[in-house]
């Protein structure tokens, strides 16, 4: 045990350089597996900042430093004393730290750790499983991989708040403590002792932990005390284990008074049609400044526009990656007049995906490859005028040659080699991806497996606009939607003003919303709207189209009272920290601090557990 002072580190084990040489120095940190080569001890000690090299010799160190420092167990803390020197040329290397070496005179153990460590975390050719990672947190976040994502981290979150600030956006912090609402995924729900009754028998009171700060934001500027609000935001949500999804993340919250409904003197060329443009060039600056100067890169200097009938038309996808061709066609209008008799629904599709012979195609030997349902055929000199005859989707059709076959054949300029896929839907899709969407996807997949296609390393940002503001409920939202009407963002979304006459005349499914979402190499980083602030076309949303009931309802009253008070037009976004992104880590537990499993089992804080009867209830809860 340290029973002494002892002197203050003068540099960190990242800082010293060539210039140092000759100078003395005191350093602190972690003891690195040791080197005894004839006589000379070479110690490497680390820190958060980097490693430095120390050296120790007969010659120079004393026989108690010498003998002390190597019995030293790995992982141990210890304060070194010595002088800088350059390394042998031959020995140097071009680390920040390799161009120089301290020869130990002092050394003072600080905390010795224990010789049966659960794995070593210096050892990245054998990296323990992930379990017992998790389970020793403290000591994987010693890896530099997982230390500088911690750093990327928190200076992204500076780059955001200066922009912001720049920008004359209001950090302001919002209650994590809510009451539970019918507007999203499954939430987290918090017991209180607190009663809003008396006597002893007492219904048991929740809180909710927020799923976003949606409704705090929009009250604080509807308040006009707040003019442009930003969040740092943490945000929780019980949802099913993902392998890219925890129970609690982060978000970057913002919150604009005043934004347009649509455009007014716009360049006609922007496909941008909805409002909510001054969030877009905020939102824009701000990611463009992060990979400016977390990245070197430079993005243009607007990103790309597509609505989601286009994307989900042509990629198959409402959040598609644009890093490779394998575009989707409508070959409907090309099939026989008499077939779409054949066809499942009256607003049905066919649409096919090609992957072309040509010997430049990464995609051809995939294509061959996948089997999904029988819905691919090949090309091939035999069938390449009788294909659509024996394809399942198509068993409308003749069997025989007729002139159709060779429309078709012409109008995709098939040739001998190439493979089709073939898929029905309905026009109007019912998910955030169709299934020629989902083969793209597993062709590129496979495709890059096998090292035939790698992506380009440009990032391709996309807006993606015009979502439908309606739909039937997702599968985590079916137990609150009872079969009504889901909002597809959330139902303060307002719909796009040239829909709004077709919103209260009943075409729901027709009514475009104005959301646009934020796409980076087909993953969304961020999502956002323009809301409703008429108080009258909220509650028509409320109880027309989304059937809510009154008790429904009454967890919005607040909301809609503030609206009542004067709102101002407002918009705003929630985005990602895009750190999985920034560091190039396909989990995002390689960015967090202290994850959860995708099952939500935290393993080091060994939570959640259960609790003592007795202390249930005390929150009137009984157990089973």
């Amino acid at each position: 045990a340290i029973s002494a002072p002892f002197p203050k580190r003068t540099h960190t084990c990242g800082s010293l350089t060539s210039e140092d040489a000759g100078n003395r120095v005191v350093l602190s940190g972690w003891v690195q597996p040791a080197r005894l080569v004839k006589n000379v001890l070479f110690v490497p000690i680390k820190d958060s900042h980097g490693t430095t090299q120390l050296l120790l010799s007969r010659e120079h160190s004393s026989e108690d430093v010498f003998n002390g420092l190597c019995s030293v167990s790995p992982e141990s803390i210890v304060l070194i004393e010595g002088q800088v020197r350059l390394r042998p040329e031959k020995s140097r290397r071009p680390d920040p730290t390799g161009q120089v070496e301290v020869i130990v005179d002092r050394f003072l153990l600080l905390n010795a750790a224990s010789e049966n460590l659960p794995f070593m975390p210096s050892d990245e050719k054998h990296l323990a499983n992930d379990d017992l990672r998790a389970r020793y947190r403290y000591l994987d976040l010693r890896r530099p991989v997982l230390s500088s994502n911690l750093k990327k981290r928190s200076r992204v979150a500076h780059i955001v708040r200066s922009l912001l600030h720049e920008e004359d956006f209001t950090e302001v912090e919002t209650p994590i403590l809510l009451k539970s609402t019918p507007e999203g995924a499954r939430e987290f729900l918090v017991p209180t002792r607190l009663s809003t009754s008396g006597g002893d028998a007492r219904e048991p009171q929740f809180y909710a932990l927020t799923q976003s700060p949606q409704q705090p934001k929009q009250l604080l500027i509807c308040s006009g005390g707040v003019d442009r609000y930003f969040q740092i935001a943490k945000c929780f949500r019980d949802e099913d284990g993902r392998k890219d999804r925890q129970p609690e993340f982060t978000q970057i919250d913002l919150e604009m008074a005043f934004v347009s409904w649509g455009p007014v003197d716009q360049d006609p060329s922007d496909p941008w049609r909805i409002g909510g443009q001054e969030v877009r060039d905020v939102v824009e600056k701000m990611v463009k400044k992060i990979w400016q100067e977390v990245e070197g890169v430079t993005l243009p200097d607007k990103f790309r526009v597509m609505t989601y009938h286009e994307a989900m038309s042509r990629f198959g996808s409402d959040k598609p990656d644009l890093r490779f061709g394998l575009e989707i066609s409508d070959i409907t209008r090309l099939l026989p007049e008499g077939y779409s008799t054949h066809l499942d629904r009256e607003d049905s599709i066919v649409e096919c995906l090609i992957a072309r012979s040509s010997e430049d195609s990464p995609f051809l030997y995939a294509a061959r490859k996948l089997d999904f349902d029988n819905r691919q055929k090949a090309i091939i000199e035999e069938n390449h005028s009788s294909w659509q005859s024996g394809s399942k989707i198509l068993s409308g059709l003749q069997t025989s040659v007729t002139d159709q076959d060779s429309v078709v054949n012409d109008a995709l300029r098939l040739r001998v080699g190439d493979v089709i896929w073939l898929s029905r839907r309905r026009r109007a899709p019912e998910a955030c991806s169709t299934a020629l969407g989902r083969i793209r996807l597993a062709i590129a997949e496979l495709a890059r497996d096998r090292g035939e296609y790698t992506p380009t390393g440009e990032p391709n940002f996309l807006w993606v606009t015009e979502f439908p503001l309606f739909t039937r409920a997702d599968e985590d939202k079916e137990f609150l939607a009872h079969g009504r009407w889901s909002s597809s963002h959330h139902p303060f979304t307002a719909p796009m003003w040239q829909d709004v006459r077709a919103m209260y005349d009943g075409q729901i499914e027709s009514v475009r919303g104005q959301h646009y979402d934020l796409v980076l190499d087909g993953v969304e980083i961020g999502g956002g709207s323009v809301r409703v602030h008429d108080p009258a076309m909220q509650e028509y949303i409320f109880s027309n189209i989304l059937q809510l009931d009154a008790t429904e309802q009454a967890s919005f009253d607040h909301l809609l009272h503030a609206l009542k008070c004067g709102a101002p037009p407002h918009g705003g976004m929630a985005l990602g920290m895009l750190m999985a992104i920034l560091c190039k880590t396909q989990s995002i537990r390689d960015v967090i601090a202290f994850p959860k499993t995708g099952s939500g089992t935290d393993m080091l804080f060994k939570s959640p557990a259960p609790v003592p009867k007795e202390v249930l209830h005390q929150y009137s809860i009984q157990p089973r």
